[in-house]
């Protein structure tokens, strides 16, 4: 029934910017096609030092990221010329393929004070057919997807289908993902029809079979299982999962299915053969140096299966 427990462990996205990662996780390294969930925040910062958050242009092949906001805003730039400020309940889909690069800036002093800032982001790896498509960005706003209502239970889906419940967010392979909130007592269950399933508590507890799991805690479940969760107090749920796709590498921001790939992803980072935004130009994150084998080896990235 209940496959395995993920705790969130701490992570730093740029200097000041600190996350709960819960995904790739050394026990289970993807859910699906869902190989990476960070979450960020809340936060309540001073809008001087707001510059400290900024992830500063970066690098990805290989994947989608898909950037969600509770609260606050973000403007992401990217290799495309895309300038998109990112707001609560939007999908923001920026799909890697071959290679881009994009920016996540925190540039609105009244998003970073008071708590409000809190964002989702996740990665979805490619099917090998499409690992080396044209890299593409689009926004779909709240009014794009659906929410269904029940008593003491509000949903929105972000993509892919769960609970007879679609919508145009455009992905590569079977998944779906869902934004949840459940009032105290309320009794949910699983999507069926998708063979990997997880749950992420962002906020409250809920009780499955007996146990009380908590905010910041990943459920990942059988194929087949059919639990009951039952909210204990105001809880927030992301929901995802789908098909899987077979063995991933990763190393940094890069996912492939083959590991030489990822090696020509690092040389054309260090190259400048991945273009950076061109509204975001002035600076980047360097490649980080390699120390998961001794000097003189070959890397070797990480599978993900």
């Amino acid at each position: 029934m209940l496959d395995l427990v993920i705790d969130a462990r701490p992570a730093a996205i740029s200097a000041s910017m600190k996350v709960k990662r819960i995904l790739p996780f050394r026990l289970r390294r993807m859910v699906g096609p869902f190989i990476f969930m960070d979450h960020a925040g809340p936060i309540d910062v001073a809008p001087a030092i707001g510059s400290s958050l900024d992830v500063l242009p970066h690098p990805h092949i290989g994947l989608s990221t898909v950037s969600y906001l509770f609260g606050g805003q973000v403007t992401h730039r990217d290799s495309l010329g895309v300038e998109q400020i990112i707001r609560p309940g939007e999908v923001n889909w920026m799909t890697a393929g071959r290679g881009i690069a994009h920016s996540e800036r925190f540039e609105d002093p009244a998003a970073l004070v008071g708590g409000e800032l809190e964002m989702i982001q996740t990665w979805v790896a490619l099917p090998e057919k499409d690992e080396e498509d044209a890299p593409s960005f689009t926004n779909y706003t709240p009014e794009q997807l659906p929410i269904f209502t029940d008593k003491g239970v509000w949903m929105r889906l972000i993509a892919g289908s769960a609970y007879g419940l679609g919508n145009d967010v455009k992905t590569n392979s079977p998944l779906f993902y869902l934004h949840v909130i459940l009032e105290p007592g309320a009794r949910f269950g699983l999507p069926k029809g998708h063979t990997e399933r997880g749950i992420y508590l962002a906020k409250g507890s809920v009780e499955v079979a007996g146990t009380i799991y908590h905010q910041g805690q990943m459920l990942v479940f059988t194929k087949g299982a059919d639990p009951v969760i039952v909210a204990k107090e105001p809880t927030t749920l992301m929901l995802l999962g789908g098909e899987p796709l077979g063995e991933r590498f990763i190393w940094w921001n890069f996912v492939s299915s083959r590991r030489e790939r990822i090696e020509q992803a690092k040389e054309d980072w260090k190259q400048g053969r991945i273009i950076l935004p061109p509204n975001d130009n002035q600076e980047f994150i360097p490649l980080p140096d390699d120390k998961s084998k001794p000097a003189g080896s070959a890397p070797r990235p990480e599978p993900l299966s």
